[in-house]
């Protein structure tokens, strides 16, 4: 939360947009960019004072998942647990519903 929170915080504040794309081993793959509006049809999502948009069309493949940031000695990414997803490849890349 606190990246996110950091993110919004900026002179010209940045929201995240999670989309889901055809690609990858096991079909799809999260999409994540910086907007500064949300698009028509996206969803809204406020939860501890920080907004995430959402893409209409990747609602019902993400709804109830849970989004966090990890920051170790590798690399630094947003990760998700995602309870739709019946399986993923082997390198975490891509996920099936």
């Amino acid at each position: 939360m606190d990246h996110l929170r950091n993110l919004q915080k900026q002179p010209t504040p940045k929201l995240i947009r999670v989309s889901v794309r055809n690609r990858g081993c096991s079909g799809l793959s999260y999409h994540l960019e910086y907007v500064s509006k949300p698009e028509k049809f996206d969803e809204i999502v406020k939860q501890d004072d920080v907004t995430v948009v959402i893409d209409s069309k990747a609602l019902f493949s993400i709804i109830g998942s849970e989004m966090d940031w990890v920051d170790d000695k590798l690399s630094s990414k947003f990760i998700f647990k995602n309870p739709n997803s019946k399986g993923s490849c082997g390198c975490g890349e891509s996920f099936m519903v």
